[in-house]
C-alpha cells in the first residue's frame, strides 16, 4: 500500500474519533455540514473516499484545519539557522539548508577591506544583488561598480572577484547553481 493510500485510509478513523471526542451524532453532523447521514457514515467505516468537498465543511464544523482531518505531518521550523562563514575577508552567511543544488547566501564585506582583485573561476552560475554598500565586481575584462539594488548574473567558470568599491561595508545576496543553473525573473507586464 502506498503512503497516499495509508492517508486517505487513516482519514475515516479520525472522523469518526472526532465525532465521539466532540459527543456528536451522526444526523447533527449532517445538519450542520449538508452531508447525508449515509454519505458521513461511509466515509467513517472508509467505504467512502474522502474528497476535499467533504472535508472542507467538515473542518469547518468541527473547527480544526485541514491538515488535523487528513493527518499532515508537520512542516517543521521554517526559520534558517546560518552559521556564518569566514571566509576571503568577508562573512558569508548560508541562507539555503540543503546542500547542493542552487544555494543562496548573504555576503557581509566589512569597512576598510579594499583588497586586490585576484580573480578566481569555477563551475556554477551566479546572481548578486546588492543590499547595501558600492560592490565591485571584476568579471572577466570588466570591472563594474555595482550600488544598492543593482544585480548582476554571470557564469562563473569567466575568472571573477568581488569585493568594496569604496572601502565602505558592503551587504549583498547571491545566489549560485553549481551545475550551471540560472535565475528566471518572472514578473507581470502592466
Amino acid at each position: 500500500m502506498m503512503a497516499k493510500d495509508d492517508v486517505i485510509a487513516a482519514v475515516g478513523p479520525r472522523l469518526r474519533a472526532l465525532r465521539k471526542e466532540r459527543n456528536t451524532t451522526l444526523t447533527a453532523l449532517s445538519e450542520s455540514t449538508g452531508i447525508s447521514v449515509s454519505t458521513l457514515s461511509r466515509l467513517e467505516s472508509g467505504r467512502r473516499r474522502a474528497t476535499l468537498e467533504l472535508l472542507l465543511p467538515l473542518a469547518q464544523a468541527y473547527q480544526v484545519p485541514l491538515d488535523d482531518l487528513v493527518g499532515a505531518p508537520p512542516t517543521g521550523d521554517p526559520r534558517v539557522y546560518a552559521r556564518p562563514i569566514q571566509a576571503f575577508g568577508q562573512t558569508i552567511v548560508p541562507l539555503t539548508r540543503q546542500p547542493g543544488g542552487v544555494q543562496a547566501f548573504k555576503h557581509l564585506i566589512p569597512a576598510g577591506r579594499r583588497a586586490e582583485p585576484d580573480p578566481k573561476s569555477h563551475d556554477g552560475y551566479e546572481w548578486l544583488y546588492v543590499l547595501t554598500g558600492r560592490l565591485r565586481l571584476v568579471l572577466g575584462h570588466h570591472d563594474l561598480v555595482l550600488p544598492p539594488g543593482e544585480a548582476a548574473e554571470f557564469d562563473t567558470r569567466i575568472p571573477h572577484w568581488f569585493g568594496t568599491a569604496t572601502g565602505d561595508a558592503v551587504e549583498f545576496l547571491s545566489i549560485f547553481g553549481p551545475q550551471g543553473e540560472r535565475m528566471h525573473v518572472r514578473a507581470r507586464t502592466r
